[in-house]
């Protein structure tokens, strides 16, 4: 039987900018090696698989390369998918149980936002040749479950960050924050992801890397509500808002692809 799926553009309002997910709503179940077969036929950061259970779905993150444990850009595009194709009505919360545990979407403001666990770095030992392989002075190292979070001195540093993925994809972590404060801009901090042994080099728009960066600049810019800009070549903002040991995670999303899996 032919899968329908339809390809978002998360964390922006214009279509071919944000993150590209892919979102299939299953129609039978599927095993594992297909779902991850298919990752790595879209090719693209993250394809979402949902199927309904209740009230509830079930929800999974694939890479071209393997599953993965939390992943924002593909949450907000299921959420987008499952109101925009009717299945939800527009003013329904979204329960998504997941590998992070439970996951909310709802709407808010104009905007879709998750209910997303925070996931705090604490100061780490910079790992050999991790500055070598960005080409940049750390001015802070931590780490947690996930990522490696790497701040810099200006935004500057960030933009021209060239990294050399082998070398980053030889250290055992799912991936790299990089970040720095923003000052007279309509953001409050720019970031970069990198996560070379996932299969992706740069994430375009990263919404689990802001359950990282939401308590760290939290906490050195004393606010709770923030916007961070993501810099990659095709760019994308995330609105983050503190909530005890959550982070609510908000952005727009653009349907800009319908097709069908024949196999």
């Amino acid at each position: 039987m032919p899968q329908p799926f339809i390809q978002v553009d998360s964390f922006t309002s214009e279509p071919y900018a944000g993150n590209p997910a892919a979102v299939c709503v299953l129609e039978r179940e599927r095993d594992d090696r297909w779902m991850q077969l298919v990752a790595r036929e879209m090719n693209l950061a993250e394809t979402a698989f949902l199927s309904r259970h209740g009230d509830e779905f079930s929800l999974r993150w694939f890479t071209p390369l393997a599953e993965v444990d939390l992943c924002g850009h593909a949450t907000l595009a299921a959420a987008h998918v499952l109101w925009e194709e009717g299945i939800l009505e527009p003013g329904a919360e979204i329960r998504f149980q997941t590998r992070s545990g439970l996951l909310i979407a709802r709407r808010r403001s104009g905007y879709i936002e998750m209910n997303f666990p925070s996931e705090p770095a604490t100061r780490a030992d910079v790992p050999p040749g991790l500055a070598e392989a960005l080409g940049a002075t750390p001015l802070f190292v931590g780490r947690n479950r996930l990522d490696y979070l790497v701040e810099l001195a200006s935004p500057e540093e960030v933009l021209t960050v060239k990294p050399d993925f082998r070398a980053l994809a030889r250290i055992d972590v799912r991936g790299f924050i990089v970040t720095a404060r923003t000052v007279g801009e309509d953001h409050h901090f720019i970031s970069r992801y990198f996560a070379p042994a996932y299969g992706i080099d740069e994430d375009p728009v990263t919404g689990s890397s802001h359950c990282c960066l939401g308590p760290f600049w939290a906490a050195r810019l004393e606010r709770t509500e923030m916007v961070g800009f993501q810099a990659s070549a095709r760019g994308g903002i995330v609105h983050v808002r503190l909530e005890g040991e959550r982070v609510m995670l908000s952005g727009h999303a653009v349907t800009v692809m319908r097709g069908v899996i024949l196999h």
